[in-house]
Formats: C-alpha cells, sequence, structure tokens
C-alpha cells in the first residue's frame, strides 16, 4: 500500500501544489482554467465533462446463461471468471497501469484489481473531514467529478483523480457512464460500444466495502453490457 500511495501522490504533487495556490488567490473560474491547461478540456478528454446517468443497471440486466461459459481464475488476492479467448491480468494501482509500457497488451484481455476496504480513505485520511469514508464515496466522487463543478480543492482533487483512473475508452465522445447494484456488489461502469471493439471500465465495491477495478479490451466485439454484468459478479476476495 505504501509503494501505491507513492507512485499516486508523488505524481500529481506538484500539481496540488499549485492548484492550491490557484484556489486561494484566483478562485473557482481560474481553478478551472488551470485543470484546462494542466489536464485537458471537454473537447480533448470528454469523460471528464461527464457523469453517470440513467436508471441505475441491476442483477435483472445480468445473462445468467453465460455464466456457464466463463473460466475461473485465481490470483493472490482475488478470483474472478472470464470467457475464453481474454488475456487476464492482475494489476496494481498506479497512474499508468493501463496504458502500454515497455509490454504488449492483448486487445483481447481483462485487467483486474483488488483493494481492501477503506483502501482510498487510508491513502488520502484528510478526505474523512470532508465527509468521504469509505471506498465507495471515494469512486462515487470521482466518477461524478466534472470541469463545470470545480468550487474548491476537494472538487479539484476529484477531478485529476478521474484523470488517473479512467483507462483507454477509445473515441470518448460516444462513452457511456453507468451505476450498477448486483448481488453484493454497487458501482460504475464506463463503456464504449464500437464496430470494432468495446471498453468496459467497472469499478466495484461490495457491500463489504473491498474495491475491485475490472477493465476490458473486448476485441471483436464479443461481448455486451449483460454479459460484462455476468463477469464482474464473480469478483471474489480471497
Amino acid at each position: 500500500m505504501k509503494d501505491n500511495a507513492v507512485k499516486i501522490t508523488s505524481s500529481i504533487a506538484v500539481f496540488i501544489l499549485g492548484m492550491a495556490f490557484v484556489a486561494k488567490f484566483g478562485g473557482p473560474a481560474l481553478l478551472k482554467m488551470y485543470v484546462e491547461a494542466g489536464i485537458g478540456n471537454c473537447r480533448q478528454i470528454p469523460i471528464l465533462c461527464m457523469s453517470p446517468e440513467g436508471a441505475i443497471i441491476t442483477s435483472r440486466q445480468i445473462d445468467r446463461e453465460y455464466l456457464t461459459e466463463l473460466i475461473p481464475y485465481n490470483f493472490p488476492k482475488m478470483s474472478i471468471s472470464v470467457p475464453r479467448g481474454f488475456k487476464v491480468v492482475q494489476e496494481e494501482i498506479k497512474r499508468d497501469y493501463y496504458k502500454r509500457r515497455g509490454r504488449p497488451y492483448s486487445d483481447a484481455a481483462v485487467y483486474v484489481i483488488h483493494e481492501a476496504p477503506d483502501f482510498f480513505i487510508e491513502l488520502y485520511p484528510q478526505l474523512r473531514k470532508k465527509g468521504i469514508g469509505n471506498n465507495y464515496e471515494f469512486i462515487r466522487r470521482t466518477m461524478y467529478a466534472r470541469i463545470k463543478n470545480i468550487s474548491g480543492l476537494t472538487d479539484l482533487f476529484f477531478m485529476i483523480m478521474k484523470g488517473v483512473f479512467t483507462p483507454d475508452l477509445g473515441d470518448q465522445r460516444s462513452v457511456k457512464m453507468a451505476q450498477f447494484r448486483i448481488k453484493d456488489k454497487r458501482g460504475f461502469i464506463n463503456y464504449n460500444l464500437g464496430e470494432k471493439e468495446n471498453y468496459f471500465d467497472c469499478n466495484i465495491i461490495t457491500d463489504r466495502g473491498d474495491f475491485f477495478k475490472v477493465y476490458i479490451k473486448d476485441e471483436g466485439c464479443r461481448l455486451n453490457l449483460g454479459r460484462v454484468l455476468a463477469i464482474i459478479s464473480t469478483a471474489e476476495k480471497i
């Protein structure tokens, strides 16, 4: 956990200090300009101006028959079942875990992460003073962060986190963001259904507080939302 904290914290410390200065002496309008200059704007990174919309996806939308086709995988921290033909990799939280950095990543792959309850709050204990006391609230604030809603440093922090935690989703202009609730899990899915590839970024929190992230690159568009819900429903802590 300490190593993860260093990787994340060191990568944004200078930026946060700069924004603290801007927040103190410039106000919300200047903060937004600072973010757009340092991270990007809505045209460059559309998801920075998106938030979950529509009805909450529920267990009724799971393709239950598809569960019988999945293959179980066990890792040191977690287990999950995925379809044949997908490479499965357990990762750790770090800024560029989803990007190509010296090793080829398959276009038909599932990348998985597990972190213990209160992981993010232990990483950033100052958030407790802002009423954020668990993994779910951390992820919820991250997913709902939007440039136009920035009014102070806390909003700014979650705007940065949204940029850090969002993997490659293809053409973000067609990305959808949704909430879900299945079995003992709830969270947020960011997905893009394309003609040649699908992308699914699933941020999952169990009722016990465990955090899972499941990122799927689906070459050939073999998956749909119901099948992805079936896959993430099998994620369990070991």
